[in-house]
């Protein structure tokens, strides 16, 4: 491993404030996107993802001024996700300030979408949202997870591991592994399912979900993650970002 491992932490926005539960529910208020945004880049954050949460449930886009306020206070790289549909919505958010842009729920009813995006775009500026959980009884697939849509609010049968697959050969430039079942617990990400999709997949990792110590950021990154994601552990002072990179750093890990 030879390249950076980043560190990411993720705004989980609702009607205009972050949020946070446990497994997609119970959401309690976090704060403010643009104070947060502004805090974790002079922390050292090396991107700061966004994500709208009820926007595609909603059935409404983006919105896009807390999206333009926030890109005006960070320097570093913004992924901005939900209720993206088309190609002329990722236009919007890179127009607001976005980097890149996040796709979930409208990639999986028309993965057709992934293919028009990277086209007019660039694969850099395409990540794909894989919310994923293990099968639940009734429901089987041949990894043994299951892909999720609407925030999670929706089961769809679809293989997570041939999903993503199927997403980097259409040409998304990373992949955004949330795992429903880790989310917000703090007991560590599904390093099984990071390393089921890892062993399948070439395009760029992010690990999502279950952070609660430095050592879990360490453990996902050598499970093959080439970025770490999480949001409740930055969110309420339980860990720092300079706490995470040095334990990656004394494990050996090379960070920012």
């Amino acid at each position: 491993m030879s390249v950076a491992v980043r560190v990411i932490p993720c705004l989980d926005v609702d009607a205009g404030r972050v949020v946070k539960g446990v497994r997609f529910a119970d959401l309690r208020d976090a704060g403010d996107p643009v104070e947060l945004a502004r805090r974790y880049d002079a922390e050292g954050a090396d991107e700061i993802t966004f994500l709208d949460v009820s926007a595609s449930s909603d059935g409404r886009a983006t919105t896009l001024d807390v999206v333009a306020r926030t890109a005006e206070e960070v320097f570093v790289p913004l992924t901005v996700g939900g209720g993206v549909r088309a190609v002329a919505d990722v236009d919007a958010l890179l127009r607001a300030g976005a980097d890149k842009v996040g796709v979930n729920t409208a990639a999986v009813a028309r993965p057709e979408l992934i293919g028009e995006i990277a086209e007019r775009f660039g694969n850099q500026v395409l990540v794909l949202s894989v919310d994923a959980r293990r099968c639940p009884p009734g429901t089987q697939t041949p990894s043994g997870y299951e892909v999720t849509t609407h925030g999670g609010r929706r089961g769809t049968g679809i293989d997570a591991v041939a999903w993503a697959v199927e997403a980097a050969e259409r040409g998304v430039g990373e992949i955004l592994l949330n795992s429903i079942d880790a989310d917000g617990t703090t007991g560590g990400f599904d390093l099984a399912m990071l390393a089921d999709v890892r062993a399948q997949v070439r395009v760029p990792l992010i690990a999502s979900g279950g952070a609660g110590t430095p050592g879990h950021f360490t453990e996902a990154a050598r499970a093959g993650a080439d970025a770490v994601l999480a949001a409740s552990v930055f969110h309420f002072g339980t860990l720092t970002i300079g706490e995470v990179k040095a334990d990656m750093r004394a494990a050996g890990i090379p960070v920012r």
